[in-house]
């Protein structure tokens, strides 16, 4: 009994271990995310910021609202515009007016843009499972379950 008190007392408190949760998760994320970026950059000549709103268009096969877009991927209005522009060029997404309202736009992806897509997104998933290897499934169920509901627990409250 004595040694469980005393391994008690040498835990560091919640808090400490929370702090050093939010320093791994950021600095996994940014790791993945970097080599991710690099990856598409080399593989596919584009960006992560095209690629998430391709997956996001990809997710809403009638389009989405420039503004839901934005809303969607956590930027501002300005960057889902420039991007999207880039997309259009490129063939890749196709804008819309809604009902004739010249302020509102929605944007799909073309057929080009969904094959690229798919091209991606499967690549994109190998490339984190490879990044991920040595999570094993379980684990990696049961982290994600775990973020998903402090996710919902955090927004209820914001």
């Amino acid at each position: 009994m004595a040694e469980a008190s005393l391994a008690t007392l040498d835990a560091p408190p919640a808090s400490k271990e929370r702090l050093r949760l939010w320093i791994r998760l950021l600095r996994v994320s940014r790791i993945v995310e970097n080599e991710v970026q690099a990856r598409l950059k080399r593989e596919f000549e584009t960006t992560l910021p095209r690629f998430d709103v391709m997956a996001a268009l990809n997710r809403a096969p009638d389009g989405m609202l420039m503004s839901d877009l934005s809303r969607y991927l956590l930027v501002s209005n300005g960057n889902v515009t420039g991007i999207v522009d880039r997309l259009v060029k490129d063939g890749h997404v196709a804008r819309t007016r809604r009902d004739g309202d010249r302020r509102t736009s929605i944007v799909t992806l073309t057929e080009r843009g969904a094959e690229t897509f798919r091209t991606m997104a499967a690549a994109h998933e190998g490339w984190i499972d490879d990044l991920l290897g040595d999570v094993g499934e379980p684990d990696a169920r049961r982290l994600s379950t775990m973020l998903k509901t402090f996710r919902s627990n955090w927004e209820d409250e914001h």
